[in-house]
Formats: structure tokens, C-alpha cells, sequence
């Protein structure tokens, strides 16, 4: 439990939904929440659990688990967030990431610069993504090792 310890606990990348980040708040389990935007319903609800922790006094570390699309969102919501602590990249958009998107993610100094270009700032090369297809029959992230048929 939080209450134990004056290590700050960090947790949510499992949770999905606001009511879930709320319960976690209003016991005072984690001082750090951090939120998978595909997960918990996108930009909105994002920014919903963002603000119900900031009136707890409580941080967000947004979590990225997939590429750039999460990862842009990510950056957004960090970027309009008074409580936001970290951010969680893949190393520095490099490699398949990297090339999937038409516009390399912008750094300065270990920091992410928030693109000016409309919607998330980034452009899919569909080119690279067909060129690239998913081969495999699991879902990212199962909670049990077992393949799907």
C-alpha cells in the first residue's frame, strides 16, 4: 500500500476506465498514474483521469506499450497536463517506428517537441505499413500466454 512507503507507486497501464483511476485515487494506492490512452478510451477520457488526479496532487506518466500514434497522443497529453511527470518513449522513434511515420518525432535536449502539424502532428507511411503486415493471431498485451485460433 502507498501509506507504507515514501517510494511514489506508479500504476494504471491495465486499468480502463476513469471509475477504476478514481477508486485507486480516492484510496490513496498510487501517486503516479499512468494511463494507456488506447486502453481507457482515448484523448478525452485521457485528460478526465489526468484531471481527477491533479485534484488528488497525484502525477501521470502516461504508458506506451504500441507505436507512434499512442505515443503522439501521449505527447498531447502531456503537453496540456499541469501534473504530467514523464514520458514514456520508445527509445527515440527510431527504427520500424521511425520509418512508419512521414515526419521524424522532434527532439531537444531528452525532450519531445509537440508537432504543429493538424490532429496528432504525424502522417502513417501506409506504404511502410502494407509493406510491414501483422502475421501473427495474438492480440498485444494478452493477460495469458495461450494462442488464439
Amino acid at each position: 500500500m502507498a501509506r507504507g512507503t515514501t517510494i511514489p507507486i506508479a500504476t494504471g497501464e491495465r486499468l480502463v476506465t476513469k471509475y477504476e483511476f478514481a477508486r485507486v485515487l480516492e484510496n490513496r494506492a498510487a501517486s503516479i498514474l499512468q494511463m494507456q490512452i488506447g486502453r481507457v478510451g482515448g484523448l478525452l477520457e485521457a485528460k478526465k483521469i489526468t484531471s481527477m488526479a491533479e485534484a488528488y496532487y497525484a502525477q501521470i506518466a502516461p504508458h506506451l506499450y504500441a507505436g507512434p500514434v499512442i505515443g503522439m497522443a501521449n505527447v498531447h497529453l502531456a503537453a496540456c497536463s499541469p501534473n504530467f511527470l514523464i514520458l514514456e518513449s520508445i527509445e527515440t522513434w527510431g527504427g520500424f517506428h521511425g520509418k512508419i511515420i512521414k515526419k521524424p518525432v522532434q527532439w531537444e535536449a531528452g525532450y519531445v517537441i509537440p508537432p504543429t502539424e493538424p490532429g496528432l502532428g504525424i502522417e502513417l507511411d501506409e506504404d511502410v505499413a502494407r509493406a510491414h503486415p501483422y502475421t501473427g493471431s495474438n492480440l498485444h498485451l494478452e493477460m495469458t500466454n495461450k494462442v488464439i485460433q
